[in-house]
């Protein structure tokens, strides 16, 4: 096992792709053991034939067309209405649009990029520094993978057999409290340093804002309801839920909004395609590297050897957090929980660890890994529409992680906040 990890961050080490990486790295060890190739293709083809997993490219899709159609526009400005009177109300803004965002788009990149494109130009013109609005967006745009639905939950439900459904309901409490601290965050920062502009609150007016922008994104707002009351409501599942929401949000862009024409369609559905299709790759070969694994029995292995570190789960929690912050430090996320997920998942139960409690932490510890150098996606996209340097941003950014990792270990030690809604 040993060797194949080795094989694995070598490949890494010299810039293959992930998805050839992983492939590369099992196909050794299954020749040495004799495993017939015509087996290869099987595990391949057999990691993508599921129906839950069709929900992941649907997802996608409605996230571009809520980008393109005017949707992700409305639900901006509808959060600029709600938080102009505070200091550093737009940054608080690009917060609560992350959070709104999240719950059709499925994805921490596209939360990143398109919420990013749309205020960070405009905090620039109320003149917040351009290296904080980037922390702003990178921090708050891993909220795409945490409140449902989400990508990373599909995967990971795929991957270990827990439900989606209920990764799905776990999911919105740790988003909400996360998003409520980095709501206060910029807000105390903007406070102390001065940064933004702040309108008057007089209630008439304010009111008329708010209710107008409401009035505005009420369609848009519905897409979330359809789609989560839908499945918390039994009447489809989370594959079909996405369907319905590339139809209602294909309808929004189209015929009510009008903001995308059909010869728009062939760019957009290009982009969702190109994007489903680097995950999917990922989550196949990483099935072949599963194999692999699972012939070494690597499950047990690791579990026998975390048995005799420690016997007590808080302990376990916290070496595994310290683990998964450092791969979500060089590792893509899906990869990570398509690796790992199916590993530490039943070793964690057997420390006696709720299978969606643990999936919530690992979802978090790896989302935070989104907005961690070196590889951070979400830094990369805010750093390039800010135009700045990653070394610019690590400042700013700092007191975001701290928060990031305060909660972290509040999801990590408090389940409650993951199955309270479950119960």
């Amino acid at each position: 096992m040993v060797s194949l990890i080795l094989i694995l961050l070598g490949l890494f080490a010299i810039s293959v792709p992930i998805a050839l990486a992983l492939g590369m790295a099992s196909l050794p060890y299954l020749i040495e053991r004799g495993i017939p190739l015509i087996a290869v293709p099987q595990v391949v083809f057999e990691s993508l034939d599921s129906f839950t997993l069709m929900a992941l490219p649907l997802y996608v899709l409605a996230g571009r067309l809520m980008q393109f159609g005017g949707i992700a526009e409305r639900l901006v400005d509808l959060a600029k209405a709600l938080l102009s009177w505070v200091r550093g109300g737009l940054a608080a803004a690009v917060v609560l649009t992350s959070m709104l965002f999240a719950t059709i788009s499925g994805s921490s990149a596209a939360t990143a990029a398109a919420v990013g494109s749309m205020l960070i130009p405009e905090m620039e013109k109320q003149k917040y520094p351009r290296p904080f609005s980037a922390a702003t967006t990178a921090a708050s745009g891993e909220l795409g993978v945490i409140i449902p639905p989400s990508v990373a939950m599909i995967i990971y439900g795929v991957t270990t057999g827990v439900s989606i459904t209920e990764m799905f309901i776990a999911g919105f409490l740790p988003g909400l409290m996360i998003g409520l601290s980095l709501i206060a965050t910029v807000i105390v920062i903007s406070t102390i340093k001065g940064y933004g502009e702040r309108e008057a609150f007089v209630l008439g007016p304010y009111a008329r804002r708010v209710w107008a922008a409401t009035v505005r994104a009420s369609l848009s707002l519905f897409l979330p309801v359809i789609i989560l009351g839908g499945i918390f409501g039994g009447i489809f599942t989370a594959t079909e839920a996405a369907v319905v929401a590339v139809v209602y949000a294909m309808f929004l862009s189209v015929v009510v909004y009008r903001e995308i024409k059909l010869s728009d369609m062939p760019r957009i559905f290009a982009g969702a395609a190109v994007t489903s299709a680097v995950v999917m790759i990922i989550v196949a070969f990483a099935a072949m590297f599963g194999f692999a694994l699972h012939l070494m029995r690597a499950p047990q292995l690791i579990g026998g050897l975390l048995s005799t570190l420690t016997d007590n789960p808080l302990i376990f929690l916290l070496l595994v957090n310290v683990f998964l912050i450092g791969v979500g430090m060089f590792m893509e996320t899906f990869a990570a929980i398509i690796i790992l997920g199916p590993i530490l998942a039943p070793i964690a139960a057997s420390y006696g660890i709720h299978p969606v409690h643990f999936g919530m932490i690992m979802i978090v510890n790896l989302a935070v890994g989104m907005v961690t150098p070196p590889v951070g996606v979400n830094l990369f996209i805010a750093c390039g529409i800010a135009k700045i340097s990653m070394e610019q941003l690590m400042r700013p950014l700092a007191i975001f992680l701290a928060v990031l990792f305060g909660n972290l270990m509040v999801i990590t030690y408090v389940p409650s906040i993951s199955l309270a809604l479950l119960r």
